[in-house]
C-alpha cells in the first residue's frame, strides 16, 4: 500500500494551520524548523536561546497564522517574525546598543575574502562582532532589508544604521586579512 503525504499544497497547509489543524501546523514547523533556527543563529551566539527564539517565533506564526495575507511567500512571512524575535531577544537581554552618530557616512568599505570560506567559519567571524554591528549587518546583507527599515525597526537613526553596518563591515574584513595572514604565517 502507497502512503500518500497528506497537505503536499503550502497553500492548503497554511488554511489547515489557521484553522487550528496540528498536523498541518507541525508540518509546516517541520517544514521550516531548521532553516528558521538557521535565522535565528546569525543573530544568536547560543544555540539554546536560539531555539528558544524560534519557538517563540513559531508561537508566534500560528498565533497569527490568519493574518498572513498571501503577498510574498509564506516562508519570507515566517522569516520576518523570526528577525523580529530575535531582535526582541537581544533587547531584553540589554545585548543590543547603538551609538548614535551624525555626519556623513563613509562608503566604498566592501569585505572580500568571503568566498573562499566555510558558512561556519564565516558564522563564528559574524558572532565576534558586537550586537549591534551584527544585527544591522544581518538585517542587511542577509535579509535584504533597506536602511529605512533597519531604522524603522530597531528604532534607530538611518545614518546610525549606515554607520554600524559600514564598521561591521570594516570589522569583518579585518578579521579575514588577520586570519589569511596566520594561514599564510606572516603574522
Amino acid at each position: 500500500m502507497k502512503i500518500i503525504p497528506l497537505y503536499k499544497d503550502e497553500t492548503k497547509l497554511v488554511k489547515k494551520a489557521a484553522d487550528n489543524n496540528r498536523e498541518a501546523q507541525y508540518e509546516l514547523y517541520k517544514k521550516y524548523a531548521s532553516k528558521m533556527l538557521s535565522v535565528c543563529r546569525y543573530y544568536i551566539k547560543d544555540e539554546q536561546f536560539a531555539e528558544d527564539v524560534m519557538i517563540t517565533g513559531f508561537f508566534k506564526v500560528f498565533t497569527h497564522i490568519g493574518t498572513f495575507r498571501k503577498e510574498g511567500s509564506f516562508e519570507g512571512w515566517v522569516r520576518r517574525i523570526m528577525v523580529r524575535e530575535c531582535i526582541s531577544f537581544l533587547r531584553k537581554e540589554q545585548s543590543l546598543s547603538f551609538l548614535e552618530e551624525e555626519g556623513p557616512v563613509i562608503r566604498g568599505y566592501e569585505t572580500e575574502g568571503y568566498a573562499e570560506m566555510d558558512t561556519e567559519d564565516i558564522q563564528l567571524l559574524i558572532d565576534k562582532l558586537p550586537d549591534g554591528y551584527k544585527t544591522v549587518f544581518l538585517m542587511y546583507a542577509v535579509e535584504g532589508y533597506s536602511h529605512k527599515e533597519i531604522a524603522g525597526s530597531l528604532h534607530i537613526s538611518e545614518s546610525t544604521s549606515k554607520s554600524q553596518l559600514f564598521k561591521a563591515r570594516k570589522m569583518l574584513q579585518e578579521k579575514i586579512e588577520e586570519l589569511k595572514r596566520q594561514e599564510n604565517g606572516t603574522r
